[in-house]
């Protein structure tokens, strides 16, 4: 996992190396201290940062720096699956495009799968293959990045990404914005039946009575709604 604060994340008391380390001693991967070492040197390197800055302390180091410390440790057991749980969204933005191309890079050249979590969303377009929108805890679409962003089927999604900015000022003014009505509920006490209803423009009276079941509308998509039954 990586996680969203690059500075509660990592111990202040342990090196980087010993932070990066720590997986491969408590799973006991490979034999020796020195072979350890040597693995964390390699991801040091892989992360963009220097093989002797394993005897740093995290404060010693930036925000985006830390971030990359943070993912080098969860590289240390050479995982399949990385939970990703808003890892940009402490750091400056010119440093949130450098740690999401390290990403990128990652991925490609370790075939390894993200579960990218953000509220960022031209950001999870760019990084994402496949897009789950929630709304209290509960997925309401789920599709293709293109299918999702070019055409939104929950009210909740496509009020979403109206309120994207756009930097073209002509497209901008061109585009309705789509404002949601009413406060948000309660998520430890979420409105009976669909969970968005009571800030649907297109909630009816079934709405309220029964929760919509996530269903296929068309190749690989979903949508939890009952404007889309068939």
């Amino acid at each position: 996992m990586i996680f969203q604060d690059p500075y509660a994340s990592l111990n202040p008391r342990m090196t980087v190396g010993e932070i990066i380390r720590e997986p491969m001693d408590i799973h006991n991967i490979y034999d020796t201290k020195e072979e350890r070492e040597k693995r964390v040197r390699e991801l040091l390197e892989i992360v963009g940062l220097k093989p002797d800055h394993i005897r740093r302390y995290p404060h010693e180091f930036s925000g985006g720096q830390r971030q990359r410390i943070g993912i080098a440790r969860a590289l240390a057991l050479n995982p399949q699956f990385i939970v990703c749980d808003e890892p940009i969204s402490a750091l400056d933005v010119s440093i949130q495009a450098q740690v999401i191309n390290l990403l990128e890079e990652i991925q490609k050249e370790l075939n390894i799968s993200y579960l990218f979590i953000a509220h960022d969303l031209s950001m999870v377009k760019h990084i994402s293959d496949r897009i789950g929108v929630m709304y209290l805890g509960n997925l309401v679409e789920v599709g293709p990045s293109d299918d999702v962003y070019h055409n939104p089927l929950h009210p909740y999604t496509k009020a979403l990404l109206s309120a994207v900015p756009i930097p073209d000022p002509d497209v901008a003014k061109q585009r309705k914005r789509i404002v949601l009505e009413g406060e948000l509920p309660s998520p430890i006490n979420p409105p009976s039946g669909c969970r968005f209803r009571t800030r649907c423009p297109n909630a009816t009276e079934r709405c309220a009575k029964e929760k919509p079941k996530l269903m296929n509308v068309g190749e690989n998509r979903q949508v939890a709604c009952f404007l889309y039954e068939k």
